[in-house]
Protein backbone atom coordinates (compact mmCIF):
# COMPACT_ATOMS: atom_id res chain seq x y z
CA UNK A 1 0.00 0.00 0.00
CA UNK A 2 1.63 3.60 -0.78
CA UNK A 3 0.35 7.05 -0.23
CA UNK A 4 -2.75 7.88 1.83
CA UNK A 5 -6.09 6.71 0.51
CA UNK A 6 -9.59 8.23 1.20
CA UNK A 7 -11.71 5.83 1.91
CA UNK A 8 -15.59 6.45 0.60
CA UNK A 9 -18.67 4.88 1.93
CA UNK A 10 -21.20 2.90 -0.60
CA UNK A 11 -24.89 4.38 -0.56
CA UNK A 12 -27.02 2.76 -3.24
CA UNK A 13 -24.42 2.32 -5.70
CA UNK A 14 -22.54 5.96 -5.45
CA UNK A 15 -19.13 6.21 -3.47
CA UNK A 16 -19.63 9.48 -1.36
CA UNK A 17 -17.99 10.74 1.73
CA UNK A 18 -19.12 11.28 4.99
CA UNK A 19 -19.79 14.82 5.98
CA UNK A 20 -19.31 13.69 10.09
CA UNK A 21 -15.77 13.75 12.19
CA UNK A 22 -12.47 13.10 10.22
CA UNK A 23 -10.66 9.81 10.84
CA UNK A 24 -6.70 8.56 10.10
CA UNK A 25 -6.43 5.23 9.85
CA UNK A 26 -2.97 4.38 10.95
CA UNK A 27 -0.43 1.33 9.84
CA UNK A 28 -0.48 -0.72 13.15
CA UNK A 29 3.17 -1.36 13.09
CA UNK A 30 4.97 2.06 11.84
CA UNK A 31 2.30 4.07 12.88
CA UNK A 32 1.91 6.27 10.18
CA UNK A 33 -1.42 7.19 8.18
CA UNK A 34 -2.28 5.08 5.48
CA UNK A 35 -5.97 6.54 4.95
CA UNK A 36 -8.98 9.46 6.04
CA UNK A 37 -12.58 8.70 6.07
CA UNK A 38 -15.51 10.97 7.21
CA UNK A 39 -17.48 9.30 9.53
CA UNK A 40 -21.93 8.98 8.23
CA UNK A 41 -24.23 11.37 9.99
CA UNK A 42 -27.48 9.92 11.08
CA UNK A 43 -28.70 11.04 8.29
CA UNK A 44 -26.46 9.21 5.91
CA UNK A 45 -27.40 6.49 7.73
CA UNK A 46 -30.81 6.34 7.21
CA UNK A 47 -30.47 6.69 3.85
CA UNK A 48 -28.30 3.77 3.70
CA UNK A 49 -31.54 1.53 5.01
CA UNK A 50 -33.63 3.02 3.20
CA UNK A 51 -32.04 2.45 0.22
CA UNK A 52 -31.55 -1.10 0.97
CA UNK A 53 -35.22 -1.73 2.07
CA UNK A 54 -36.36 -0.67 -1.68
CA UNK A 55 -33.57 -3.05 -3.17
CA UNK A 56 -35.01 -5.74 -0.91
CA UNK A 57 -38.24 -5.24 -2.54
CA UNK A 58 -37.24 -4.55 -6.01
CA UNK A 59 -34.22 -6.25 -7.16
CA UNK A 60 -34.97 -10.07 -6.30
CA UNK A 61 -32.27 -12.36 -7.40
CA UNK A 62 -33.26 -15.98 -8.57
CA UNK A 63 -31.06 -18.49 -5.88
CA UNK A 64 -28.83 -19.16 -9.21
CA UNK A 65 -27.91 -15.68 -9.66
CA UNK A 66 -27.22 -15.32 -6.18
CA UNK A 67 -24.78 -18.32 -6.70
CA UNK A 68 -23.31 -17.53 -9.51
CA UNK A 69 -22.12 -14.02 -7.98
CA UNK A 70 -20.84 -15.23 -5.01
CA UNK A 71 -18.63 -17.33 -7.10
CA UNK A 72 -17.52 -14.35 -9.12
CA UNK A 73 -16.78 -12.42 -6.03
CA UNK A 74 -14.80 -15.69 -4.59
CA UNK A 75 -12.82 -15.35 -7.80
CA UNK A 76 -11.78 -11.59 -7.78
CA UNK A 77 -10.98 -12.00 -3.55
CA UNK A 78 -8.17 -14.74 -5.29
CA UNK A 79 -7.46 -12.68 -8.02
CA UNK A 80 -6.46 -9.48 -5.93
CA UNK A 81 -4.75 -11.84 -3.25
CA UNK A 82 -1.41 -9.36 -2.83
CA UNK A 83 -3.58 -6.00 -2.79
CA UNK A 84 -5.86 -7.64 -0.23
CA UNK A 85 -3.25 -9.41 2.22
CA UNK A 86 -1.64 -6.28 2.16
CA UNK A 87 -4.50 -3.96 3.07
CA UNK A 88 -5.00 -6.45 6.20
CA UNK A 89 -1.25 -6.13 7.54
CA UNK A 90 -0.97 -2.70 6.86
CA UNK A 91 -4.10 -1.71 8.55
CA UNK A 92 -4.88 -4.82 11.62
CA UNK A 93 -1.10 -5.36 12.11
CA UNK A 94 -1.95 -9.14 11.40
CA UNK A 95 0.91 -10.61 10.07
CA UNK A 96 1.89 -12.03 6.30
CA UNK A 97 0.89 -15.85 7.00
CA UNK A 98 -2.26 -15.37 8.64
CA UNK A 99 -2.92 -12.34 6.48
CA UNK A 100 -2.33 -14.41 3.56
CA UNK A 101 -4.73 -17.20 4.80
CA UNK A 102 -7.57 -14.73 5.82
CA UNK A 103 -7.71 -13.98 1.88
CA UNK A 104 -7.79 -17.61 1.14
CA UNK A 105 -10.59 -18.10 3.63
CA UNK A 106 -12.41 -14.75 2.79
CA UNK A 107 -13.08 -16.75 -0.73
CA UNK A 108 -14.09 -20.11 0.73
CA UNK A 109 -16.40 -18.63 2.75
CA UNK A 110 -18.02 -16.78 0.17
CA UNK A 111 -18.06 -19.96 -2.17
CA UNK A 112 -19.66 -22.23 0.34
CA UNK A 113 -22.24 -19.61 0.69
CA UNK A 114 -23.15 -19.94 -2.85
CA UNK A 115 -23.31 -23.47 -2.13
CA UNK A 116 -25.65 -23.15 0.28
CA UNK A 117 -27.75 -20.98 -1.56
CA UNK A 118 -28.68 -23.71 -3.22
CA UNK A 119 -29.34 -25.70 -0.65
CA UNK A 120 -31.65 -23.29 1.66
CA UNK A 121 -34.94 -25.15 1.94
CA UNK A 122 -37.43 -25.51 4.24
CA UNK A 123 -39.13 -29.22 5.09
CA UNK A 124 -42.27 -31.38 4.29
CA UNK A 125 -44.49 -31.50 8.16
CA UNK A 126 -46.07 -34.63 8.45
CA UNK A 127 -49.69 -32.94 8.54
CA UNK A 128 -51.79 -36.08 7.17
CA UNK A 129 -50.42 -37.88 10.07
CA UNK A 130 -52.29 -36.05 12.27
CA UNK A 131 -56.47 -37.17 13.39
CA UNK A 132 -58.68 -35.97 11.24
CA UNK A 133 -55.97 -34.63 8.28
CA UNK A 134 -55.32 -37.14 5.57
CA UNK A 135 -56.88 -34.49 3.71
CA UNK A 136 -54.01 -31.96 4.18
CA UNK A 137 -50.27 -31.26 3.43
CA UNK A 138 -47.56 -29.10 4.71
CA UNK A 139 -44.30 -27.82 3.94
CA UNK A 140 -42.15 -24.80 5.30
CA UNK A 141 -40.15 -22.13 3.72
CA UNK A 142 -37.14 -20.43 4.28
CA UNK A 143 -38.27 -16.48 3.67
CA UNK A 144 -35.08 -13.73 3.68
CA UNK A 145 -36.03 -11.07 6.46
CA UNK A 146 -35.29 -7.98 4.62
CA UNK A 147 -32.48 -5.54 5.43
CA UNK A 148 -29.18 -6.93 7.40
CA UNK A 149 -27.26 -5.14 9.28
CA UNK A 150 -23.78 -5.51 10.68
CA UNK A 151 -21.16 -4.01 12.80
CA UNK A 152 -17.67 -6.58 12.59
CA UNK A 153 -14.61 -6.04 14.91
CA UNK A 154 -11.22 -5.20 13.79
CA UNK A 155 -9.13 -8.36 15.05
CA UNK A 156 -10.34 -10.18 11.20
CA UNK A 157 -11.01 -7.31 8.86
CA UNK A 158 -11.88 -9.41 5.74
CA UNK A 159 -13.03 -12.83 6.64
CA UNK A 160 -15.06 -10.94 9.56
CA UNK A 161 -16.89 -9.56 7.45
CA UNK A 162 -17.81 -11.78 4.75
CA UNK A 163 -19.14 -14.10 6.88
CA UNK A 164 -21.90 -11.66 7.87
CA UNK A 165 -21.97 -10.60 3.61
CA UNK A 166 -22.04 -13.32 2.06
CA UNK A 167 -24.49 -15.54 3.91
CA UNK A 168 -26.87 -12.47 3.89
CA UNK A 169 -26.57 -11.76 0.28
CA UNK A 170 -26.98 -16.22 -0.29
CA UNK A 171 -30.49 -16.19 1.65
CA UNK A 172 -31.80 -13.11 -0.40
CA UNK A 173 -31.25 -10.02 1.90
CA UNK A 174 -29.87 -6.52 1.56
CA UNK A 175 -27.57 -5.94 3.73
CA UNK A 176 -26.05 -2.11 5.25
CA UNK A 177 -22.54 -2.85 6.93
CA UNK A 178 -20.53 -0.90 9.54
CA UNK A 179 -16.65 -2.05 9.65
CA UNK A 180 -14.59 -0.75 12.75
CA UNK A 181 -12.49 2.63 12.53
CA UNK A 182 -9.89 0.80 13.54
CA UNK A 183 -9.60 -1.40 9.79
CA UNK A 184 -12.15 -0.14 7.71
CA UNK A 185 -10.36 -0.60 4.42
CA UNK A 186 -10.81 -4.00 3.99
CA UNK A 187 -14.27 -4.02 3.87
CA UNK A 188 -14.29 -1.08 1.63
CA UNK A 189 -12.05 -3.18 -1.04
CA UNK A 190 -14.67 -6.52 -0.18
CA UNK A 191 -17.60 -4.00 -1.66
CA UNK A 192 -15.74 -2.52 -4.52
CA UNK A 193 -15.17 -6.29 -5.30
CA UNK A 194 -18.64 -7.24 -5.01
CA UNK A 195 -19.80 -4.46 -7.09
CA UNK A 196 -17.53 -5.26 -10.01
CA UNK A 197 -18.76 -8.72 -9.50
CA UNK A 198 -22.29 -7.87 -10.52
CA UNK A 199 -24.00 -7.50 -6.89
CA UNK A 200 -27.14 -5.18 -7.66
CA UNK A 201 -25.63 -2.06 -5.86
CA UNK A 202 -29.29 -1.75 -4.04
CA UNK A 203 -28.30 -4.66 -2.16
CA UNK A 204 -25.29 -3.15 -0.48
CA UNK A 205 -24.44 -0.51 1.55
CA UNK A 206 -21.25 0.74 3.18
CA UNK A 207 -21.21 3.00 6.33
CA UNK A 208 -18.24 4.37 7.94
CA UNK A 209 -18.37 6.15 11.48
CA UNK A 210 -17.99 5.06 15.71
CA UNK A 211 -20.21 2.49 16.99
CA UNK A 212 -21.85 5.54 19.81
CA UNK A 213 -23.60 7.20 16.91
CA UNK A 214 -23.38 5.64 13.48
CA UNK A 215 -23.71 2.21 14.81
CA UNK A 216 -26.41 2.75 17.48
CA UNK A 217 -28.39 4.36 14.91
CA UNK A 218 -27.80 1.20 12.56
CA UNK A 219 -28.67 -0.72 15.19
CA UNK A 220 -32.21 0.83 16.27
CA UNK A 221 -33.49 1.55 13.01
CA UNK A 222 -36.87 0.13 12.73
CA UNK A 223 -36.23 -1.09 9.11
CA UNK A 224 -32.95 -2.95 9.69
CA UNK A 225 -34.82 -6.77 10.08
CA UNK A 226 -31.90 -8.48 11.28
CA UNK A 227 -28.48 -7.63 13.10
CA UNK A 228 -25.71 -9.32 13.20
CA UNK A 229 -22.39 -8.44 15.26
CA UNK A 230 -19.06 -9.07 16.81
CA UNK A 231 -17.35 -7.44 19.55
CA UNK A 232 -17.63 -6.95 23.04
CA UNK A 233 -19.89 -8.94 25.64
CA UNK A 234 -20.93 -5.00 26.83
CA UNK A 235 -21.53 -4.13 23.91
CA UNK A 236 -23.63 -6.71 22.92
CA UNK A 237 -25.40 -6.47 25.64
CA UNK A 238 -26.43 -3.10 25.16
CA UNK A 239 -27.44 -4.27 21.34
CA UNK A 240 -29.77 -6.95 22.48
CA UNK A 241 -31.52 -4.22 24.93
CA UNK A 242 -32.24 -1.76 21.93
CA UNK A 243 -33.11 -4.43 19.62
CA UNK A 244 -35.71 -6.08 21.52
CA UNK A 245 -37.94 -8.82 19.79
CA UNK A 246 -36.01 -8.13 16.78
CA UNK A 247 -33.46 -10.99 15.47
CA UNK A 248 -29.88 -10.66 16.02
CA UNK A 249 -26.71 -12.77 16.21
CA UNK A 250 -23.98 -11.79 18.45
CA UNK A 251 -20.77 -13.42 18.23
CA UNK A 252 -19.19 -11.79 22.22
CA UNK A 253 -16.58 -12.01 24.08
CA UNK A 254 -14.54 -15.07 25.93
CA UNK A 255 -12.01 -16.28 27.94
CA UNK A 256 -11.18 -19.10 26.13
CA UNK A 257 -9.46 -22.68 27.70
CA UNK A 258 -7.30 -25.08 26.33
CA UNK A 259 -7.04 -28.58 28.32
CA UNK A 260 -3.48 -30.84 28.34
CA UNK A 261 -4.18 -34.46 29.55
CA UNK A 262 -1.13 -36.53 30.82
CA UNK A 263 -1.59 -39.45 28.20
CA UNK A 264 -2.28 -36.11 25.45
CA UNK A 265 0.11 -36.14 22.40
CA UNK A 266 2.62 -33.71 23.95
CA UNK A 267 4.36 -32.33 21.08
CA UNK A 268 0.95 -31.44 19.47
CA UNK A 269 -0.73 -30.11 22.29
CA UNK A 270 2.40 -27.75 23.05
CA UNK A 271 2.53 -26.34 19.17
CA UNK A 272 -1.40 -25.89 18.90
CA UNK A 273 -1.73 -24.37 22.34
CA UNK A 274 1.09 -21.88 21.68
CA UNK A 275 -0.40 -20.76 18.17
CA UNK A 276 -3.63 -20.97 19.88
CA UNK A 277 -2.50 -18.42 22.58
CA UNK A 278 -0.65 -16.22 20.64
CA UNK A 279 -1.05 -15.91 16.45
CA UNK A 280 -3.02 -12.56 15.64
CA UNK A 281 -1.65 -11.27 18.75
CA UNK A 282 -4.28 -12.83 20.54
CA UNK A 283 -6.71 -10.98 19.75
CA UNK A 284 -9.30 -13.14 18.58
CA UNK A 285 -12.31 -14.11 21.23
CA UNK A 286 -11.19 -17.99 20.54
CA UNK A 287 -7.28 -17.11 21.42
CA UNK A 288 -6.46 -19.76 24.09
CA UNK A 289 -6.44 -17.38 27.66
CA UNK A 290 -6.02 -20.08 30.29
CA UNK A 291 -4.32 -23.28 29.07
CA UNK A 292 -4.63 -26.27 31.78
CA UNK A 293 -2.11 -28.77 32.24
CA UNK A 294 -2.42 -31.97 34.12
CA UNK A 295 0.25 -31.22 37.32
CA UNK A 296 2.37 -34.77 36.46
CA UNK A 297 3.01 -33.81 33.45
CA UNK A 298 3.56 -29.84 34.33
CA UNK A 299 7.42 -29.70 34.28
CA UNK A 300 7.58 -31.95 31.09
CA UNK A 301 4.89 -29.76 29.21
CA UNK A 302 5.66 -26.60 30.02
CA UNK A 303 9.90 -27.27 28.29
CA UNK A 304 8.33 -27.96 25.24
CA UNK A 305 5.45 -25.51 25.49
CA UNK A 306 8.03 -22.53 25.74
CA UNK A 307 10.28 -24.01 23.19
CA UNK A 308 7.46 -23.84 20.50
CA UNK A 309 7.17 -19.77 22.09
CA UNK A 310 10.60 -19.36 22.10
CA UNK A 311 10.42 -20.20 18.29
CA UNK A 312 7.47 -16.98 17.53
CA UNK A 313 9.08 -14.54 15.61
CA UNK A 314 8.04 -11.33 16.82
CA UNK A 315 8.35 -8.02 14.68
CA UNK A 316 7.13 -6.51 11.46
CA UNK A 317 4.36 -8.20 10.24
CA UNK A 318 5.31 -7.46 6.64
CA UNK A 319 7.95 -9.93 6.60
CA UNK A 320 7.24 -13.26 6.04
CA UNK A 321 8.62 -15.05 8.84
CA UNK A 322 7.04 -13.27 11.23
CA UNK A 323 4.78 -14.78 13.08
CA UNK A 324 3.19 -12.10 15.92
CA UNK A 325 2.84 -8.89 15.13
CA UNK A 326 2.05 -5.47 16.65
CA UNK A 327 -1.91 -5.51 18.72
CA UNK A 328 -4.35 -3.07 17.24
CA UNK A 329 -2.81 -0.04 19.26
CA UNK A 330 -0.51 1.25 21.82
CA UNK A 331 -3.20 1.85 24.51
CA UNK A 332 -4.27 -1.81 23.84
CA UNK A 333 -0.85 -3.27 24.20
CA UNK A 334 -0.39 -1.07 27.74
CA UNK A 335 -3.75 -1.88 28.90
CA UNK A 336 -2.34 -5.88 28.39
CA UNK A 337 0.45 -5.14 30.06
CA UNK A 338 -0.81 -3.28 32.46
CA UNK A 339 -2.78 -6.42 33.75
CA UNK A 340 0.27 -8.63 33.87
CA UNK A 341 2.15 -6.56 35.92
CA UNK A 342 -0.68 -6.25 38.20
CA UNK A 343 -0.98 -10.48 38.23
CA UNK A 344 2.65 -10.18 39.32
CA UNK A 345 2.31 -7.67 41.94
CA UNK A 346 -0.31 -9.98 43.51
CA UNK A 347 1.77 -13.07 43.55
CA UNK A 348 2.03 -14.53 40.04
CA UNK A 349 5.04 -15.74 38.12
CA UNK A 350 5.98 -13.91 34.94
CA UNK A 351 7.76 -17.65 32.94
CA UNK A 352 8.16 -15.07 29.58
CA UNK A 353 7.75 -12.20 27.95
CA UNK A 354 5.86 -9.43 30.11
CA UNK A 355 7.48 -6.62 28.06
CA UNK A 356 6.19 -4.32 24.99
CA UNK A 357 7.78 -1.84 21.77
CA UNK A 358 5.25 0.50 21.16
CA UNK A 359 1.83 -1.75 20.11
CA UNK A 360 4.30 -5.11 19.87
CA UNK A 361 3.78 -7.20 23.14
CA UNK A 362 5.46 -9.51 23.91
CA UNK A 363 4.35 -13.28 23.74
CA UNK A 364 3.69 -13.50 27.66
CA UNK A 365 3.27 -16.72 29.49
CA UNK A 366 2.42 -16.58 33.67
CA UNK A 367 1.79 -18.92 36.21
CA UNK A 368 0.96 -18.83 39.74
CA UNK A 369 -2.28 -16.97 39.19
CA UNK A 370 -5.28 -16.34 41.07
CA UNK A 371 -8.89 -16.23 39.75
CA UNK A 372 -9.92 -13.31 40.90
CA UNK A 373 -6.76 -11.83 38.83
CA UNK A 374 -7.64 -10.01 35.53
CA UNK A 375 -5.72 -12.17 33.96
CA UNK A 376 -8.23 -14.95 34.62
CA UNK A 377 -11.59 -13.41 34.88
CA UNK A 378 -11.69 -10.21 32.27
CA UNK A 379 -10.83 -11.35 28.32
CA UNK A 380 -7.14 -9.86 28.00
CA UNK A 381 -7.41 -9.80 24.23
CA UNK A 382 -3.80 -10.13 23.76
CA UNK A 383 -0.63 -12.47 23.84
CA UNK A 384 -0.82 -13.15 27.07
CA UNK A 385 -1.55 -16.97 28.28
CA UNK A 386 -1.82 -18.27 31.64
CA UNK A 387 -1.03 -21.73 32.85
CA UNK A 388 -2.73 -23.63 35.41
CA UNK A 389 -2.17 -27.16 36.87
CA UNK A 390 -4.89 -29.45 37.84
CA UNK A 391 -5.13 -32.94 39.86
CA UNK A 392 -8.01 -33.94 37.70
CA UNK A 393 -10.21 -33.73 34.55
CA UNK A 394 -13.66 -32.95 36.84
CA UNK A 395 -11.75 -30.24 38.18
CA UNK A 396 -10.08 -28.90 35.04
CA UNK A 397 -13.62 -28.53 33.62
CA UNK A 398 -15.26 -26.76 36.42
CA UNK A 399 -12.70 -24.07 36.30
CA UNK A 400 -13.22 -23.55 32.27
CA UNK A 401 -17.14 -23.44 33.45
CA UNK A 402 -16.79 -21.14 36.12
CA UNK A 403 -16.52 -17.82 34.36
CA UNK A 404 -19.33 -16.34 32.75
CA UNK A 405 -18.28 -16.91 29.18
CA UNK A 406 -18.74 -20.20 26.96
CA UNK A 407 -17.28 -19.64 23.51
CA UNK A 408 -14.95 -22.70 22.90
CA UNK A 409 -12.90 -25.23 24.42
CA UNK A 410 -9.90 -27.55 23.47
CA UNK A 411 -8.95 -30.32 25.34
CA UNK A 412 -5.86 -33.07 24.37
CA UNK A 413 -6.32 -36.66 25.68
CA UNK A 414 -5.83 -40.32 23.59
CA UNK A 415 -8.82 -41.31 26.41
CA UNK A 416 -11.56 -41.24 24.00
CA UNK A 417 -14.16 -41.84 26.81
CA UNK A 418 -12.65 -39.02 29.07
CA UNK A 419 -12.60 -36.36 25.28
CA UNK A 420 -16.44 -37.18 24.76
CA UNK A 421 -17.77 -36.89 28.58
CA UNK A 422 -15.47 -33.35 28.55
CA UNK A 423 -17.38 -32.45 25.35
CA UNK A 424 -20.87 -33.18 27.15
CA UNK A 425 -19.78 -31.45 30.06
CA UNK A 426 -18.01 -28.39 29.15
CA UNK A 427 -20.52 -25.32 28.94
CA UNK A 428 -19.24 -23.55 25.71
CA UNK A 429 -20.59 -23.73 22.57
CA UNK A 430 -17.62 -25.61 20.82
CA UNK A 431 -15.02 -28.36 21.68
CA UNK A 432 -12.22 -28.89 19.66
CA UNK A 433 -11.10 -32.76 20.98
CA UNK A 434 -6.99 -33.05 20.15
CA UNK A 435 -6.56 -28.82 19.15
CA UNK A 436 -6.86 -26.02 20.82
CA UNK A 437 -9.56 -23.50 21.46
CA UNK A 438 -9.13 -21.20 18.05
CA UNK A 439 -9.15 -23.98 15.79
CA UNK A 440 -11.61 -22.89 13.23
CA UNK A 441 -12.87 -24.00 9.83
CA UNK A 442 -15.23 -21.31 7.79
CA UNK A 443 -18.30 -23.73 6.94
CA UNK A 444 -18.37 -24.81 10.49
CA UNK A 445 -21.16 -23.90 13.12
CA UNK A 446 -19.37 -21.24 15.25
CA UNK A 447 -21.32 -19.85 18.11
CA UNK A 448 -21.07 -19.60 22.12
CA UNK A 449 -23.49 -19.63 24.66
CA UNK A 450 -24.17 -17.65 28.53
CA UNK A 451 -22.19 -14.25 27.46
CA UNK A 452 -20.53 -15.04 24.79
CA UNK A 453 -23.79 -14.75 22.53
CA UNK A 454 -26.57 -15.72 20.82
CA UNK A 455 -26.67 -16.84 17.25
CA UNK A 456 -24.52 -18.82 15.27
CA UNK A 457 -22.35 -17.95 12.18
CA UNK A 458 -21.10 -20.32 9.28
CA UNK A 459 -22.78 -19.89 6.20
CA UNK A 460 -25.12 -22.72 6.40
CA UNK A 461 -26.21 -21.84 10.11
CA UNK A 462 -26.05 -17.89 9.76
CA UNK A 463 -28.26 -18.13 6.01
CA UNK A 464 -30.79 -19.89 8.76
CA UNK A 465 -30.42 -17.43 11.13
CA UNK A 466 -31.13 -14.60 8.23
CA UNK A 467 -34.36 -16.19 7.56
CA UNK A 468 -37.54 -16.81 8.71
CA UNK A 469 -39.43 -20.32 8.34
CA UNK A 470 -43.13 -19.98 6.86
CA UNK A 471 -45.45 -22.71 7.22
CA UNK A 472 -47.66 -23.70 4.03
CA UNK A 473 -50.26 -25.78 4.20
CA UNK A 474 -52.43 -27.12 1.58
CA UNK A 475 -56.08 -28.69 2.11
CA UNK A 476 -56.62 -31.65 -1.44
Amino acid sequence: MEGVKAIRMLINGTWLEGVGDSVSVADKYTGKTIATLREATLEQVDQAVDAARRGFASDTLTIADRARLLHRIADLIEARRDDLTATIIAESGVPFKDSSNEVTRTAETFRVSAEEARRLVGEMVPLQAAPGQSGRMAYTLRVPRGVVGGISSFNSPLNMVAHKVAPALASGNAVVFKPPLATPISATRLFEIMLEAGVPASLIHLVHGNGSKVGNRLVEHPDVDFFTFTGSTPVGKQIQQIRGMRATALELGSIAASIVCADADLDRAAMRCAQSAFRRQGQACTSTQRLFVEETLLDTFMSRFLDQVARLRVGDPFDPETDIGPMIDEREASRALSWVEEAVAAGAQLVCGGHRNGAVLQPTVLSGVAPQMKVLCEEIFAPVVSVIPFKSIDDAISQVNATPFGLAAGIFTRDISRALRASQRLHVGIVHINDASSSRVDLMPFGGVKDSGVGTEGPRYAMREMTEERLVTITL
